[in-house]
């Protein structure tokens, strides 16, 4: 099986390092990139940056009467310059960081948990260990990720620590100041990300159902593909959802599609695992090719190069025909089909029983 793209983070750095970071950080892994970006004019970035600094300087009267600009103008891609400005603001971070001033070194006082203690410290060198940050213990990164992980697992016990949480705070900690990428990082793990990270990953799984159900509209033919090899969801996006694309996207296309998500919510990781699968397995040569289901998985691990650049995933991220009222009727099926089962479970009347309640899904 061919390894899949997160795997070649953890190769020998012997083989695969350059010996001078990309324009990202990166000095080896599968999300450097020496390809040069395709660059605006000064006058275009100039004009983009003035736009999003106005719309930032007046935020409350955008999201509540002009919020449509902010989504179309996320969707366009958010200038490097001003990124990290507009994803503080995006998450709802900076009502958070406003609303609990000095907690964050509060927290970062107070012993915690041990053994989650433990776990934070065994686990924090693996994240981006190709990424300047990262490279070593000394370096920044790996003292502000330990920092980040250790104050969120004390803020929020109930969650704790997870080790898909990682990788998603030490993406954070590339672009914001470590006080600011905490709140973000709360906001993500509470709101977007909502009950993600607790034992028994119910809500993964419900995703894994939606997804199932929103493939069947935008996909019929991969769709029964998967079905005839009984290839469940859960198989190959698990990580994907977990981790929010950190572990699966090159570099410029997740920062595109996080530029989405922090606008829209959820709803923008189901679309690109749909065109991802959609793309991979579109071509009936290719289904022909996957005669089980390690073939097939092998395919949705390690999607062709040209299907994970920026400009494919964003625009037929735009194309897909799906409404809002598509997620809204699979979420319902859903909720419906675990409310079922759980009554089975429980010896109780088909239908009968609650089904444990769900973020709602950020409005597109």
């Amino acid at each position: 099986m061919a390894t899949p793209p997160r795997a070649l983070d953890t190769i020998s750095l012997c083989s695969t390092v350059s010996s001078c970071p990309d324009r990202n950080g990166f000095y080896g892994g599968f999300q450097r990139s020496d390809k040069p970006k395709e660059p605006l004019s000064k006058a275009q970035i100039i004009a983009r940056e003035k736009k999003w600094l106005y719309m930032i300087d007046n935020w409350s009267i955008y999201m509540s009467k002009n919020y449509k600009k902010i989504r179309d103008r996320c969707r366009k891609g958010i200038p490097k310059s001003v990124r990290p400005k507009a994803w503080f603001y995006l998450s709802g971070a900076y009502l958070l960081k406003k609303k609990n001033p000095d907690v964050y070194e509060e927290l970062l006082k107070k012993p915690g948990n041990p053994s989650t203690i433990e776990e934070i410290r065994k686990d924090k060198h693996r994240q981006f260990p190709f990424h300047e940050m990262f490279l070593d213990e000394e370096k920044v990164g790996q003292i502000e990720l330990f920092n980040v992980l250790k104050a969120y697992s004390i803020y929020n016990p109930k969650v704790g620590f997870c080790q898909a949480q990682a990788p998603i705070a030490a993406f954070l900690l590339m672009h914001l100041p470590a006080e600011d990428a905490f709140w973000v990082f709360v906001s993500v793990c509470d709101v977007y990300l909502q009950d993600y990270f607790i034992p028994g990953l119910e809500v993964i799984q419900n995703d894994a159902g939606i997804l199932e159900g929103l493939l069947k509209k935008t996909c019929p033919p991969v769709y029964r593909h998967l079905q005839k090899h009984k290839v469940e969801p859960l198989l190959y996006m698990t990580d994907w959802f977990l981790c929010a694309m950190t572990r699966t996207l090159p570099w410029e296309t997740l920062l595109r599609v996080w530029d989405c998500f922090l606008a829209e919510g959820i709803r923008v990781m189901f679309k690109v695992a749909l065109v991802i699968i959609g793309a991979s397995l579109s071509r009936h040569k290719v289904r022909k090719t996957c005669t089980g289901l390690c073939e097939t998985l092998e395919v949705l691990r390690s999607p062709p190069e040209h299907i994970m650049e920026e400009e494919f995933i964003i625009n037929n991220m735009m194309r897909l025909n799906l409404r809002v009222e598509d997620f809204q009727i699979e979420h319902t099926r859903q909720k419906a089909r675990r409310a079922k089962q759980k009554a089975q479970q429980d010896g109780l009347a088909p239908g009968g029983g609650a089904s444990s309640s769900r973020r709602n899904m950020p409005t597109l």
